[in-house]
């Protein structure tokens, strides 16, 4: 593997292989001469900061794209894969990193798109909803069939996506972070699947940001870094700090809180309630929190601890049965979301894909689109002053494109995700909340997001993260509120261990 010697000399355990593949879009040379190869019945964990190339070579593997050079070889033959479905008739199968589902259609209807069951009268669909069945219980996941894909948050459309794949029996099964929005217990229920499959000789290349996680799971470790191979090896001579030194070199860190001195409270929530989004019971229950000017508060939780409905209820996108939401002292109940953006309170939600960016627009006009009334006066735009702002915007949170009009779907997740966060911090809020900023990010670009929130922190910017990596917790935020079932379990300090939050939230360490 470009000149990195194999470990494993039995080559007739290589059931698929890219030799010498190059990938180049334009002037962009995202893939440069790797040499890759997937083991019978063995995961092969790929890591690699965002932009490495990760991605580009997992979708010429499942038929996506094409390699501008080299050669895609499957049970020793060289072959060529026109699309993805010719990909699936030769076995292989993708878990694409952002979801491909099709929210307005039902979960059984997602899982057999394109490949429907025929009976003597048509589509079979009894027969399409028992398999369906059957792959949630194997999944240990209760979810109707018949529910439709825009009614299941995040996590449970993630857990479809998987199913997806899995009903297509592949023998060789791409997952591009499929754990970036499951919960510990969902990832242990695919850590016993994944087992299982290995067990039926089936092939997996894994792919997460997760490294610790991924850790427990793989076979082989390969690491990419700006499209080329930097190092190989099997689980036996790997651990964390190799992975790390290979992705982004020597002395790296997630940093550490920064030294502020708070202010007044910024935001100020007081017996809050909300609602499940099922209509039993309350998501938030009777939750009071307090931030102030400058501090960091990272709350951490389980799915469904209730989270991503205490930041979306402060935003204004769901509403409260109970409590009050104060910014600066003044309840803004009655405000809009735009009408609290205005007011200086922002949240940049946990799906950017689907909530955060908008796929049609250049990098430059998402940048600016939620601070439109800064340059435009009735119908008529500066385009100056929007230029400036994009531009300024691109050098603050550091965004790595080729310009402000290149396509936003052109960047890696962890530019993506820089996008999203600048929208935001140009309309000058005085409080950020962030659901999961670091969902399907590599290290590298952690660590940039977390040193510009805590820079805007030492700037007197209240910031409220929430994430369900332990290791985020400790990382940059001055104090960790721990949820469980809607409620506040526990608070703590930067000095607190994994240990103490995990056991806090209900959770075990997944071994």
């Amino acid at each position: 593997m470009n000149d990195i010697p194999q470990t494993n000399p039995d080559a007739s355990e290589v059931v698929l292989a890219a030799r010498h593949v190059a990938k180049s879009f334009g002037a962009v040379h995202a893939l440069k001469g790797v040499n890759f190869d997937v083991h019978r019945g063995q995961v092969t964990t790929l890591f690699g900061e965002n932009g490495a190339g990760k991605s580009t070579l997992m979708k010429i593997l499942s038929g996506v794209q094409k390699p501008t050079k080299g050669e895609i070889i499957l049970d020793g033959q060289p072959v060529e894969l026109h699309s993805t479905m010719d990909a699936q008739h030769k076995g292989i199968c993708i878990i694409h990193q952002e979801l491909s589902l099709a929210p307005n259609m039902t979960v059984r209807d997602n899982i057999f798109m394109g490949r429907e069951i025929m009976g003597p009268f048509g589509v079979d669909y009894a027969e399409e909803e028992r398999q369906t069945r059957a792959l949630m219980e194997e999944l240990e996941e209760d979810i109707d069939p018949l529910s439709k894909v825009e009614d299941l948050r995040l996590g449970q459309q993630q857990i479809v996506e998987i199913a997806r794949a899995l009903s297509v029996d592949a023998r060789i099964l791409i997952m591009d972070e499929p754990t970036s929005a499951l919960s510990a217990s969902e990832v242990e229920v695919l850590f016993k699947v994944i087992h299982d499959l290995k067990a039926r000789g089936v092939s997996i290349v894994y792919i997460s940001h997760h490294l610790e996680e991924a850790l427990t799971i793989t076979d082989h470790a390969v690491v990419l870094r700006d499209g080329n191979m930097t190092a190989y090896a099997p689980r036996s001579e790997i651990d964390l700090e190799w992975i790390v030194v290979n992705m982004v070199g020597e002395n790296f860190d997630l940093g550490s809180p920064p030294e502020v001195t708070f202010g007044a409270p910024a935001l100020s929530i007081e017996n809050l309630s909300v609602p499940s989004h099922t209509g039993v019971g309350l998501a938030v229950d009777g939750l009071d929190l307090d931030i102030t000017a400058g501090e960091i508060v990272c709350i951490y939780g389980l799915m469904g601890a209730g989270r991503t409905e205490l930041l979306e209820c402060a935003a204004g996108r769901l509403k409260n049965t109970g409590g009050s939401i104060k910014l600066h002292g003044e309840n803004v109940a009655g405000l809009t979301i735009a009408e609290r953006i205005n007011a200086g309170l922002v949240l940049v939600p946990e799906d950017r894909q689907r909530d955060g960016l908008v796929q049609t627009m250049t990098v430059g006009k998402n940048l600016s689109l939620a601070s439109i009334g800064n340059f435009t006066r009735g119908l008529f735009t500066n385009h100056a002053d929007e230029d400036k702002i994009i531009a300024d915007s691109i050098r603050d949170v550091t965004v790595k494109t080729d310009g402000p009009g290149a396509p936003i779907g052109s960047l890696s997740g962890g530019n993506q995700q820089k996008v999203v966060i600048g929208k935001m911090l140009v309309t000058d809020p005085s409080v950020i909340m962030l659901d999961e900023p670091s969902r399907g990010i590599d290290i590298g670009a952690k660590a940039e997001v977390f040193k510009l929130l805590a820079e805007r922190a030492k700037q007197g910017l209240a910031v409220l993260y929430t994430t369900s990596e332990v290791t985020e917790c400790l990382s940059i935020a001055h104090r960790i509120i721990v949820m469980r079932r809607g409620k506040i379990s526990a608070t703590f300090t930067s000095d607190t261990t994994k240990e103490a939050i995990m056991a806090a939230s209900g959770e075990s360490m997944v071994a």
